[in-house]
Order: C-alpha cells, then sequence, then structure tokens
C-alpha cells in the first residue's frame, strides 16, 4: 500500500509541470475571457456586467459577412494547400536525379521568418515597383501599374496566395513522409496487375494518405482560421474591409478600439468555432480508426 501511494505521488509529480502550465497559460486566460465578455470592460476604470449585450452585437450584418469571409478564405487557402501539397508529395517521390535537392528547395518559404516573407510578398503585390506588376507590364499583359493590394478582390486573393506559399512546405513534406511509409509491395503488386499510374494513386496512395490528409487538414484549418499576420503586415483588413477576418475583426476591437468586452465575447465565438472543427476531426479519426478494424 505504502509503496502504490509513492508510486501515485511520484505521478502526480511529474505530471504538476504540465498541469500548473495547463491552469496558468491556457485555462486560466479562457476562464478571463470568457468573463470579460460579459462585461463593458475598457480603458475606464469601472467594469460593469452587461449580460448578453456584446454577443447580440456580433449578429449584425457587418459581423456574418466577417465571419462568412473568414470560412471562404480559409476553405480556399486550405483547399490549395492540400492540393499542390499532394501534388508537390507526388513529385517529389518520384525517382528522378536530383530530387533530393528539390526537397530542400520546398523548404524556404517555411524556413524564412514569417514576417520577412510577408514583407516580400507586399513588396511584389506593389503597383509602382513591384515585381508582379512589372511582368504582368513587360509581357503586355496589363496597360500600366497593378496595385494588387488596392482593390479588394484582388486583395482578397493575393493575401490567400501568401498564406498558400507559406503553409505548402509543411504540407508537402507531411504527404511525402506519409507516402513513403506505404509499403513498396502494394505498388509492385499493383503493377504487375496491369494497373497505370492513376489507378495506383487512386487506388493505393490516395486511400493509405487519409489518416495524414485529415490530420493536416485539421492542423491547417486551426491555422488558417486564426492566421492574423499574413492579414495585418499586407493590408491590415483593407480595404474597405475587405480582408478583414474574425481575428484581423477581434483585434481591432479589442485592441484597437480599447473595447475589450466586446473583443472577448468575438474571441470566444472564435474559441467555438475551433473546438467544432476539433469535435468533427475526432469524429473522422475515430470512423477511419473502426473502417479500419473493420
Amino acid at each position: 500500500m505504502t509503496q502504490n501511494r509513492a508510486a501515485l505521488i511520484f505521478a502526480w509529480a511529474l505530471l504538476a509541470p504540465a498541469i500548473i502550465y495547463v491552469l496558468v497559460i491556457v485555462a486560466w486566460p479562457l476562464v478571463e475571457t470568457f468573463r470579460l465578455s460579459f462585461t463593458d470592460a475598457s480603458l475606464r476604470k469601472t467594469t460593469n456586467y452587461v449580460g448578453w449585450r456584446n454577443y447580440l452585437k456580433i449578429f449584425d450584418r457587418d459581423f456574418l459577412e466577417i465571419i462568412i469571409r473568414t470560412f471562404t478564405w480559409t476553405f480556399f487557402s486550405v483547399l490549395l494547400k492540400m492540393l499542390i501539397g499532394t501534388f508537390g508529395a507526388v513529385l517529389l517521390n518520384c525517382a528522378v536525379p536530383g530530387r533530393h535537392v528539390f526537397r530542400i528547395l520546398t523548404m524556404p518559404p517555411w524556413i524564412v521568418p514569417m514576417a520577412i516573407g510577408i514583407f516580400m510578398w507586399g513588396w511584389m503585390y506593389n503597383g509602382q515597383f513591384g515585381m508582379i506588376s512589372g511582368l504582368l507590364q513587360r509581357f503586355g499583359i496589363v496597360d500600366g501599374p497593378v496595385a494588387f493590394l488596392a482593390y479588394g478582390n484582388t486583395a482578397y486573393w493575393s493575401t490567400i496566395v501568401t498564406d498558400v506559399w507559406i503553409g505548402v512546405p509543411m504540407v508537402t513534406i507531411y504527404f511525402l513522409a506519409a507516402i513513403q511509409s506505404i509499403p513498396r509491395d502494394l505498388y509492385e503488386a499493383a503493377w504487375t496487375d496491369g494497373a497505370s499510374r492513376w489507378m495506383r494513386f487512386r487506388r493505393i496512395t490516395l486511400p493509405l494518405m487519409g489518416p495524414a490528409v485529415i490530420t493536416m487538414s485539421m492542423l491547417s484549418l486551426i491555422s488558417t482560421f486564426n492566421s492574423f499576420d499574413i492579414i495585418w503586415i499586407l493590408t491590415q483588413g483593407g480595404p474597405s474591409g475587405s480582408t478583414t477576418t474574425m481575428i484581423i475583426d477581434t483585434y481591432a476591437t479589442a485592441i484597437g478600439s480599447k473595447k475589450y468586452g466586446e473583443g472577448a465575447a468575438r474571441a470566444v465565438v472564435i474559441c467555438i468555432f475551433l473546438s467544432l472543427f476539433c469535435v468533427a476531426y475526432f469524429r473522422m479519426t475515430r470512423k477511419l480508426a473502426a473502417a479500419e478494424k473493420t
């Protein structure tokens, strides 16, 4: 009995740092954010309880448009990352000379500090001296300078392109590892039976990449949904709010306008959406595991 108690105490001692970390770094800020969301907290010294008023403001037309924009921005960005990452992983897995060099060359967008990479894209999007506008004029595609970040539609897609450029390397390397973990015997058997490259890819590679695709899609979804640096550095949510997502709006409300209560309510809504994503992910992985057992 004494040994069991000693083992239990030792186990709790090992878990104590992690528990303290979760309580102080994760749980307490979440609880405090939830509490502030029911107040009119601002720079004023007095803070009053306002009930659900901050949440009711969320359902106005402007914020609903921001929610829709956030989901569409996330959808297109994640979709492009998955498609390009899958295509790149298949190419990097081919037995061609110098493939190790190409694998190394895929890493710079991920290795370069994010702020530097975003500033680089901001320079390329510039209408007066940007590289993209210059190339379009040189090849006669446009007549004059094109300021991509000055117009809503082009700014929207420019931020997506930048996010995809930053996120594709991680997706590619992750999918490459998943492809290389597939037993080669399966491909050899399919090749012996006369299966084409497309059939081998559709019948072997894609199904066995399923767990990796689901996991990376969820990680990319959470990261993209919470993406702040790219949009803020390039456009700060403009022009005219065309690139304002939920995280940008939350920052502008809580930090820019000093409306901490309203900003906290928006942060809670973001947390709810991300929690729903996680629940969907766990259900998908559970169903996938059950299908593999059967």
